[in-house]
C-alpha cells in the first residue's frame, strides 16, 4: 500500500451534541511522498429504515416507500492540490454540526428496524457502467469501473450477486435478500484512472430468469462495493433482468 488515510476525532468517547464544534485530524501516511488535487472532508448523518426478513404486511409497504432522511451534510475544503511529503503528515479540522433546515440530530443508534449514524468520509469520485441490467442467463455481465480520484487508499472492489425472493398474498407478504455470489475484481489500491473489468458469469444452480406472479417474485440485483481504508464502506446497487433465450 502507498499512502494510508485515516480520520481521528479528538473526542475519546466520539459524543457530540447539535451546535457543538468537531474536530480532529486527518492524517496522511506513506513511504514516499505522493501527488495529491486536494483534501476536503464531509461529515454525513442519516436516518434508514431496515427490513428484517421476517416482517410481512403493512410494515413492509411502508418501508418501501421511506427513503434514507439524510439530517447532517456538510463538506469543508482541507487543502488545496499539492504534494505530500513522506512520513505522517496531520491536518487538523474543526467545524460546528449544523442540522440540515428543522432537522434533529437524534443519537446514534443501530436497532432491527432503526439505524441512525454519522460518519466522515474521505472525497473520492467512480465511474463506471454495465454494458447492459438486461442479461441473458446464460451470459456474463459485463462492465467497467475508473477511480477516477480518492483521498482514502482503497482495499478492495467487489460484485455482489443478490437474489430477492417475495412471497405472500392478500394478508401480507416477506421479502427475503440472499447474497449468492461474491467476486473481488481489484484487491488493494487501486490505480487512478485505470479502466477495471466487471466481468460476472451468472451461477447455474443459485439464478433463474426473472420471475413475477400472483403469489411470489424472484429478482435479482448486484451490488458494486469499495472498501477504503480505514473501515469506509461504499455500495451502489443495480437491479438486473434475467432472461432466457
Amino acid at each position: 500500500m502507498g499512502t494510508a488515510l485515516d480520520i481521528k476525532v479528538k473526542r475519546a468517547n466520539k459524543v457530540y451534541h447539535a451546535g457543538e464544534m468537531l474536530s480532529g485530524v486527518v492524517v496522511v501516511s506513506g513511504k514516499d511522498s505522493v501527488q495529491h488535487q486536494g483534501v476536503s472532508l464531509t461529515v454525513e448523518g442519516t436516518v434508514n429504515l431496515q427490513l428484517s426478513a421476517k416482517s410481512v404486511g403493512v410494515f413492509e409497504a411502508f418501508y418501501n416507500s421511506v427513503k434514507p432522511i439524510q439530517i447532517i451534510n456538510s463538506t469543508i475544503e482541507m487543502v488545496k492540490p499539492g504534494k505530500f511529503p513522506s512520513g505522517k503528515t496531520e491536518i487538523p479540522f474543526e467545524f460546528p454540526l449544523h442540522m440540515k433546515g428543522n432537522r434533529v440530530l437524534y443519537e446514534t443508534y443501530h436497532g432491527v428496524f432503526v439505524n441512525i449514524q454519522r460518519a466522515l468520509l474521505p472525497k473520492f469520485l467512480i465511474r463506471g457502467h454495465l454494458n447492459s441490467t438486461n442479461c441473458v442467463i446464460t451470459q456474463p455481465l459485463t462492465g467497467e469501473l475508473v477511480v477516477e480520484s480518492s483521498e482514502a487508499a482503497i482495499k478492495s472492489i467487489e460484485l455482489q450477486l443478490v437474489r430477492v425472493e417475495t412471497c405472500g398474498c392478500a394478508e401480507g407478504y416477506a421479502r427475503d435478500a440472499t447474497e449468492i455470489q461474491n467476486i473481488q475484481i481489484a484487491d488493494g489500491d487501486v490505480c487512478r484512472g485505470l479502466s477495471v473489468p466487471i466481468y460476472m458469469v451468472f451461477p447455474r444452480l443459485f439464478t433463474c430468469p426473472t420471475l413475477e406472479t400472483t403469489n411470489f417474485k424472484v429478482e435479482f440485483e448486484v451490488n458494486v462495493v469499495v472498501l477504503l481504508h480505514p473501515e469506509h464502506l461504499i455500495t451502489e446497487n443495480f437491479p438486473l433482468k434475467l432472461c432466457r433465450v
